[in-house]
């Protein structure tokens, strides 16, 4: 490690590592801080008990409620971010998504990027996290090149039985667009992906596509357990001059010339608010977003559901408009497989052969909403703590998509579908508490995903995202990393 290299990056998950591998070939020194580590090759990565209770992953830190009630957010530390464990959809934002949009409780507001500013991205992060899908399956897919790097992931039997009989109720199922091999997942256990950490066998992740393309450069080096601290700007300049982290209880302060934070949007706000920087529209922290979102169960007895991994189509015929009042409701996506162990977990009450059974003949489904940005819903830091004030938007249309896909399933011939809303304790697609913009006095970054206040300082998580769409995030977080590192790329070749 060098004390002065060119470029630090701050955090090793979607956006930093996208970013180091987007700048690798530039030459320049570049370092990456992580603050956790590496999971090992003999973790329970296979294990549901280890993964859903007595967690052998997540971190033991707490955060603060609106209600200032401490609690255990589902955020973990270790190299590739929350990419370890995500379901590895990566899926596009609709063109749509980046113009405004109206919704039943409010107006989702336009980028200052168009959908055409940030395809040709798009498609690099797809070749980059070799995504399995298919171009023609969905009728709101925006516009592409040309088909996605390799075939979709197959359905299993039961699930082509499930989508066909989708099909026949009125819908109409696509195949999500995967980051999986999904052959080189199955070799190393017979278990989803979906909620399972990676240990580098077939998911396409930060840290087996991002990092590992980085690390193949010799002029990037990755320093884990490395928890930044703190970021300090020149009065005079206004450049970030130094990065201060704490590795092995020892203190450490590199001086770079670029720094990127990426750790995350609740993370990136608190340690953007933490050091007093980037900060002068007093948006660092706001507009938290996290997606409303239901877990749903379908339950036939006629229905024999085998499957093993299950996560291979989704439903996008409500996205754009419910048909009725011509307002978005959301995606609908499958789980992966709720085994009768993580039914169980989920369920303590539940009798073991009860979980075995539903498990046996449900299909699990994944429901997604737009949250829409409020400055008042927001990160702030109260006696050195994480305090998360989630204010929940645009539940009118959640609870229509809810209803519009069970009475989707019913129809399927699902007589039985139980939902549970998921709560703010699971932060999985946390946004927006570091905008980019088009106005300095409303939003945190440039459309360069550089700091209006800061030259040299960039935030390409998910903390830049003005909307949260109702999609996963993660591609879109890719594309603009990638954007931001040729962004990056011709400034150090001027």
């Amino acid at each position: 490690m060098k004390e002065a290299p060119d470029i630090v990056i701050v955090g090793s998950g979607m956006g930093g590592a996208t970013l180091a591998a987007g700048l690798a070939p530039s030459g320049a020194r570049i370092t990456i801080l992580e603050r956790g580590h590496r999971i090992p090759d003999d973790a329970p990565a296979r294990d549901p008990w280890r993964i859903y209770t007595n967690s052998a992953f997540r971190s033991s830190e707490t955060w603060l409620d609106e209600r200032d009630n401490p609690f255990e957010p589902g955020n973990y530390y270790n190299v590739g971010g929350n990419s370890k464990l995500y379901g590895a959809v990566l899926i596009r934002y609709r063109a749509q998504d980046f113009d405004a949009m109206e919704h039943y409780e409010g107006v989702s507001p336009a980028w200052p990027l168009r959908y055409q500013d940030i395809a040709p991205w798009y498609e690099a992060a797809e070749k980059l996290y070799q995504v399995r899908g298919d171009v023609s399956g969905d009728a709101t897919e925006p516009e592409h090149t040309g088909p996605y790097p390799f075939p979709p992931v197959a359905d299993e039997d039961a699930i082509r039985i499930a989508r066909e009989r989708l099909v026949k109720a009125g819908v109409k199922p696509f195949s999500l667009p995967l980051g999986v091999d999904i052959e080189q997942w199955l070799a190393a256990g017979k278990t989803g992906w979906d909620g399972y950490p990676d240990l580098r066998c077939g998911k396409m992740d930060a840290e087996t596509c991002g990092l590992a393309e980085a690390l193949a450069h010799d002029n990037v080096d990755l320093i884990t357990g490395a928890e930044v601290t703190s970021l300090k700007a020149d009065p005079e300049t206004r450049k970030i001059s130094s990065v201060t982290f704490l590795k092995d209880g020892a203190e450490t302060t590199l001086t770079p010339e670029i720094v990127a934070v990426c750790a995350g949007a609740v993370q990136t706000a608190a340690l953007l608010l933490r050091s007093g920087v980037a900060n002068s529209s007093d948006q660092v922290g706001r507009c938290f977003m996290n997606h409303n979102a239901t877990a749903m169960i379908a339950i036939d007895p006629r229905f024999r559901n085998n499957a093993v991994y299950q996560k291979t189509f989704g439903i996008n015929d409500w996205y754009l408009s419910d048909g009725v009042d011509d307002r978005p409701l959301g995606n609908v996506q499958l789980l992966g497989r709720v085994t009768p162990d993580i039914l169980k977990i989920q369920v303590p009450q539940l009798p073991g052969f009860a979980a075995k059974w539903i498990s046996g003949h449900a299909l699990d489904l994944y429901l997604i909403s737009e949250d829409l940005p409020d400055p008042e819903s927001r990160i702030v830091l109260k006696n050195g703590k994480i305090q998360l004030i989630w204010r929940r938007s645009n539940m009118t249309a959640h609870k229509k998509l809810v209803e519009r896909t069970k009475t989707t399933l019913r129809k399927a011939g699902f007589p039985l579908v139980l939902s549970r809303l998921f709560d703010g304790r699971v932060p999985s697609h946390q946004c927006g508490t570091a905008q980019l913009g088009d106005d300095p006095k409303t939003s945190v970054l440039d459309p360069d995903c550089r700091s209006w206040d800061h030259p040299n300082l960039y935030v390409t998580d998910a903390a830049a995202l003005p909307t949260s769409a109702a999609v996963n995030p993660a591609l879109t977080v890719a594309a603009l990393a990638l954007r931001t590192a040729n962004t990056i790329r011709q400034e150090l070749a001027a």
